[in-house]
């Protein structure tokens, strides 16, 4: 018989965030302790310059942890491979993309480099791939453009069906809505709650959306400079995490609705 508990695919355990130099270590977030299962998609929301970018840099191995431990499969982070974990971590950073004068296609493309051979030919699994992931973000008649022919949101959508593509067990995006109006923001999380859902990946973002993120997200996790909280978003709304994330003096929680307020 199958066993039905949920398989945690990433752990994060007294983590602490920042920037070493050969002098000192510089600490932004400290004491950080999260699980997310298969299938999971979470959102990482906080204040301006709280950390949630170095925590997802962090967690994609792009920036190295300065203490505690990161568990992903079961195994600590430090004990994959670089090859290993370009098949099992793929990362949406906000910086722009080094050629915007590929195509759609192309770009999309290069996220299954971990998998073709040296000199890059696409097989017919790599085709499949790339399709399913044109065919999710629906950008079919995109494929043919010059990248720096797309807007913002576009170009959005095709870095995560090249996240898509590069079929990895965690996807990390570092705002994926940040370009977008509200309609295509409520569009694009969405989306990802659906492709966690329907392909029991682990999706996890950072989002100033804190609203539709508490509508959409399975978990999310609240950083803050003295405490960091992680729950289901209704649990976070009944222990009143939200309640202390900016200054009562003008913005309130309004437990209700689950929506913020902006006191006049």
């Amino acid at each position: 018989m199958e066993n039905s508990t949920p398989h945690i695919a990433l752990k994060i355990e007294n983590l602490s965030i920042g920037y070493a130099t050969k002098k000192q270590q510089t600490y932004i977030a400290q004491d950080i302790d999260f699980s997310l299962f298969k299938g999971e998609v979470a959102a990482i929301v906080g204040v301006n310059g709280i950390g949630k970018s170095t925590l997802l840099r962090t967690l994609g191995n792009v920036q190295p942890k300065l203490s505690g431990n990161i568990t992903l499969n079961n195994i600590p982070l430090e004990h994959h491979s670089i090859q290993e974990l370009a098949s099992e971590i793929s990362v949406v950073l906000t910086e722009p993309i080094a050629s915007k004068n590929l195509t759609v296609l192309e770009l999309i493309s290069l996220g299954r480099q971990p998998y073709t051979n040296w000199i890059g030919t696409l097989t017919q699994e790599d085709k499949e791939k790339i399709s399913l992931a044109v065919e999710m973000l629906q950008i079919e008649e995109l494929k043919s453009k010059k990248c720096y022919e797309l807007s913002d949101g576009q170009l959005q959508r095709v870095m995560i069906a090249r996240a898509l593509a590069q079929d990895t067990q965690l996807i990390l995006l570092d705002e994926p809505t940040t370009h977008l109006d509200l309609y295509h923001k409520v569009q694009i999380l969405k989306l990802l709650k659906s492709i966690a859902h329907r392909t029991n990946k682990t999706i996890l973002f950072t989002t100033h959306e804190i609203e539709i993120a508490i509508q959409l997200c399975d978990k999310m996790l609240i950083l803050e400079s003295n405490q960091n909280t992680f729950g289901s978003p209704c649990e976070l709304i009944q222990k009143k995490s939200f309640e202390n994330l900016f200054p009562s003096d003008s913005i309130t929680f309004d437990s209700q609705t689950g929506s913020f307020r902006v006191n006049k």
